[in-house]
């Protein structure tokens, strides 16, 4: 097994210098062992093929979860409730993590790029384009969601899914009660996701560990703020809602980039390799 492992990671290397633009993509000892962009072990992707990956995946995430808000939640008799739209949000990033993650890394959410790189699992000179594909796969998401949402007689955007604080809060939850959860919910979510990735975790269950986390998170945290824990997915939905979700956009990328640095500082810290 060691020497397939190295044999593999001798040519994931290989190609790291034939194909610049995914330097820092392969394996490493201490920080960087476990998993930060495409398969453990295998060929490192493009960064044209890994920007699609993330574009799709966080796609589905906003379509997917925020449509089962605004499609499903409040339907007569039958709406799935705060239960059914968090286990959706779980099962999207479940889901997109094994169709993939593989080849990205599976990020969906600039939280997580940033968390990673503070962690030193991920390159600091992909943060931006991956974020950049992030956004855009929330916004396309957003807009075939409103466009499918409209065509009900009476529709009006309101929220929208939207996060908000305030009287914009689902429990009329205060500023310094949305930030806090915020940065708590987004801290815990990353330190679930490093420890799920790195080297010896137990093969093929990091999505399922990630997308159960992520159904938790939206448990506990959705009559607070609506639960973001990803600025990308706050920013689709926000373009379509009221006017109001604009104004309280800033605090949904403040508050949960926190989170995400903070918990790769605690990884570096105290749970990784020397």
């Amino acid at each position: 097994m060691a020497t397939g492992s190295a044999a593999r990671l001798a040519l994931c290397r290989q190609a790291e210098e034939s194909l610049p633009e995914t330097a820092g993509v392969c394996p490493r000892a201490g920080l960087n062992a476990g998993i930060p962009t495409g398969s453990q072990w295998g060929i490192t992707m493009s960064l044209t093929k890994r920007l699609g990956a993330e574009f799709l995946g966080t796609f589905w995430l906003v379509f997917a979860g925020c449509g089962s808000a605004v499609l499903a939640a409040a339907f007569p008799d039958v709406g799935i409730g705060l239960l059914g739209v968090s286990l959706a949000f779980g099962l999207s990033v479940l889901t997109m993590a094994y169709a993939v993650g593989g080849i990205s890394g599976g990020h969906f959410n600039p939280a997580v790029s940033v968390g990673l790189a503070t962690a030193g699992r991920f390159g600091w000179r992909e943060v931006v384009p991956y974020v950049v594909a992030q956004v855009i796969g929330s916004i396309v998401a957003a807009a075939l969601l409103w466009f499918i949402a409209s065509g009900k007689a009476g529709f009006m955007p309101g929220g929208f899914a939207s996060n908000g604080y305030g009287e914009h809060s689902p429990g009329q939850y205060s500023f310094d009660a949305a930030v806090v959860t915020e940065i708590v919910m987004t801290m815990v979510f990353l330190l679930v996701i490093l420890g799920a990735t790195v080297a010896n975790a137990p093969a093929g269950t990091a999505p399922l560990a990630i997308g159960l986390a992520l159904t938790l998170i939206h448990l506990v945290s959705i009559p607070v703020t609506n639960t973001s824990v990803n600025p990308a997915r706050s920013t689709g939905v926000a373009l379509f809602a009221d006017s109001w979700a604009l104004g309280q956009l800033w605090v949904f990328w403040v508050a949960p980039l926190i989170g995400a640095i903070l918990a790769g500082l605690v990884y570096r810290g105290l749970f990784a390799d020397e």
